[in-house]
């Protein structure tokens, strides 16, 4: 056994698991074209009004050519339209998170053709440049069990499902009620799981679960969920410097002002950050979990402008979120 870097971070693996390295990012190999003018319409606003793409960030996501996505923006009303302004006390804005732009700024050799179904686009309640930021939540990065690595939400290490040459369906997030969003993705071994992330005007709160197909029991359930800070501005220093990990917390800090990205989920096993990303972990860890068992995790992201964040973080104690 030796220590190898996987994911965001350090990740006691057999040596079997490890995969050669150097392979470069392909964004466009997630290319997913849509089906119809309602989900052409919501992928436009998403990308050119929310996360302002770029024309050619929108053909990688979606397979279209410039002047085919130049014509649909004149077409649905969205050509040089304007970020919305955020109504006094509406949720935080969440929505699914397209793919084409890489999450990360670096160590992107530890994350090949990041998969858009596990992310979530999480916005902030203040404007960078005319327009909010958001942070990239990953839910769940990765899965691992007795079994072996169950999951992972890109290319890097190979799975349990790559050793055995089964390559897994694309999925997508449902819009709910609200603007929450939730996924289910079966494995070919009879586990299930899933992620909801449901958006309060003062944050969002998230949970996982996993239901046990198999007709054995499941141990060693750890999960990697990584916060990514590429898309805030003043977030995106490459240290941990301006980073707090007080478990069930991990938390940065604005390079200049008092204002903070807050993460947590319980039962939390392990917070910490990897400065090249740069990223958030408080990764939990499910429960064992016996044939037809279903358990679960949950977590929280919020924002905080203020000077004391360990006030904040005993006002979000006090909340009961976890329970």
């Amino acid at each position: 056994m030796r220590f190898f870097l996987f994911a965001c971070g350090l990740t006691l693996l057999s040596d079997h698991t490890l995969a050669a390295q150097g392979a470069q990012p392909n964004p466009a190999t997630e290319a997913r074209k849509p089906s119809t003018d309602n989900d052409l319409r919501f992928w436009l606003e998403n990308m050119a009004l929310h996360h302002r793409y770029t024309l050619v960030e929108i053909g990688e996501v979606t397979g279209l050519s410039p002047g085919e996505i130049q014509a649909a923006l004149q077409r649905f009303g969205l050509e040089g339209k304007k970020y919305p302004a955020r109504p006094p006390g509406a949720p935080l804005l969440v929505l699914p998170y397209p793919g084409g732009r890489h999450p990360r700024i670096g160590f992107l050799d530890g994350a090949v053709n990041p998969q858009r179904e596990t992310k979530v686009s999480v916005f902030t309640p203040w404007d960078a440049d005319g327009a909010p930021g958001y942070v990239v939540a990953d839910i769940p990065e990765a899965v691992f069990s007795n079994l072996g690595l169950i999951y992972l939400a890109h290319t890097h290490v190979p799975t349990l499902w790559d050793l055995k040459k089964v390559t897994l369906p694309r999925l997508e997030w449902r819009r709910l009620e609200g603007g929450a969003l939730d996924i289910e993705r079966p494995l070919p071994n009879g586990i299930v799981f899933g992620a909801k992330v449901k958006p309060e005007p003062g944050a969002v709160r998230m949970e996982l679960w996993l239901k046990n197909g198999t007709p054995s029991r499941l141990t060693g359930l750890r999960v990697q969920n990584c916060v990514m800070l590429k898309g805030a501005p003043g977030f995106t220093a490459q240290n941990n410097n301006n980073k707090l990990f007080r478990p069930p917390y991990a938390v940065a800090r604005h390079e200049k002002l008092d204002r903070w990205v807050i993460i947590g989920w319980e039962p939390t096993q392990r917070a910490w950050g990897n400065a090249p990303c740069p990223c958030l972990h408080a990764d939990p860890q499910f429960p064992d979990c016996e044939p037809g068992q279903t358990v679960r995790c949950r977590g929280w992201l919020s924002y905080f402008e203020g000077a004391d964040i360990d006030s904040e973080l005993k006002r979000i104690d006090a909340t009961g979120w976890a329970k």
